[in-house]
């Protein structure tokens, strides 16, 4: 458990002397210019990124390399692989001293590799409902002769105007057994059924919250594709399934891509969804990482799994690059 979280003297040098290196940078840039050039304007956004996000990634691989003591350890990640590895060692230790058998008592902790598979399973789970519900709904909104398309761009976007806690808070008051849905069951006289606490809730929370970030890449791709592309496939003899298949699916491959990638990620990391509706029963590879940081107090083991989490973003992104490499997926237009 960490106990000093005071950063040794080195490591407050090199943020100094990033910080001193971005300045003399800016300096020389102006200089060489003979005034502010455009891409100076860049600037706050270079430093914000430094500070949020370079700093932040460099403290917690320091944390992640090293004990409670700042000396360097692999031990970190071996308890993510073990999770019993910690009293393993004791007990061996203890064993060895009282020269007695151990290897009976040696057991491996599947928790932490379990977690991580049932956190991908769910956002695999999550990814791909999302893709079947956002891509007919991209199509639809997408299509110049439907006039509600605008209107349901409109939709999808309001609800991410709430924060996204109250949003799924809100599924509290539908799903509890006190619920507007269990009330209306009554009515019907079909009794209360247990909704909350489930993983089929989570899933559902996860499914409400990220759909719109399924929707827009692919409304962005469909948005800008040119129509007269299935004005040629529809005169070459394509018929409605045929030009979907051939032409717009194809096209429609990086908003696809981009979609996937913004479910994926945020669906395999996220713990507020779970603690709510799930209600502590079910545990995400998010609410992990905050467990260790937060309850148990261990940053080391809690930086080591936020690594381990941070190349599963960067294998996701190096896949969106090659399938998207122009970023025409990304966003909504």
């Amino acid at each position: 458990m960490l106990t000093d979280m005071s950063l040794p003297w080195w490591a407050w040098a090199a943020m100094g002397a990033g910080l001193i290196v971005f300045a003399v940078m800016i300096g020389m840039t102006i200089k060489r210019n003979r005034g502010m050039h455009r891409s100076l304007f860049a600037s706050p956004y270079t430093l914000w990124m430094i500070i949020f996000t370079v700093v932040p990634v460099i403290l917690i691989s320091y944390y992640a390399f090293t004990d409670a003591n700042g000396n360097f350890t692999l031990d970190n990640f071996k308890n993510f692989w073990d999770s019993h590895y910690e009293a393993n060692k004791v007990i061996k230790a203890e064993a060895e001293r009282l020269g007695v058998d151990y290897s009976q008592y040696i057991t491996r902790g599947t928790v932490n590799v379990d977690t991580l598979v049932y956190s991908l399973w769910m956002a695999f789970q999550c990814t791909i409902i999302c893709l079947v519900m956002g891509y007919p709904a991209a199509l639809f909104m997408a299509d110049r002769k439907m006039k509600l398309g605008s209107t349901l761009v409109v939709l999808f976007i309001i609800p991410m105007w709430m924060n996204f806690l109250l949003r799924t808070v809100a599924w509290m008051t539908l799903l509890e057994d006190s619920g507007l849905i269990n009330q209306v069951l009554e009515l019907l006289g079909l009794g209360k059924i247990q909704l909350m606490y489930t993983s089929n809730t989570v899933l559902l929370g996860m499914v409400y919250n990220f759909l719109p970030f399924m929707v827009f890449p692919i409304y962005t791709v469909l948005n800008k594709m040119d129509y007269r592309l299935s004005e040629a496939a529809a005169d070459l003899g394509c018929n409605s399934f045929q030009t979907l298949y051939k032409v717009t699916m194809p096209l429609s491959i990086p908003g696809v891509v981009s979609g996937i990638t913004m479910v994926f990620m945020p669906s395999v990391t996220t713990f507020f969804i779970p603690r709510v509706l799930g209600g502590g029963y079910t545990m995400m590879f998010g609410d992990l990482i905050e467990s260790k940081f937060l309850t148990e107090g261990n940053w080391n083991a809690g930086s080591a799994l936020s690594l381990l989490m941070m190349l599963l973003i960067l294998v996701s992104l190096s896949i969106l690059r090659k399938a998207d490499p122009n970023g025409e997926g990304g966003g909504l237009a």
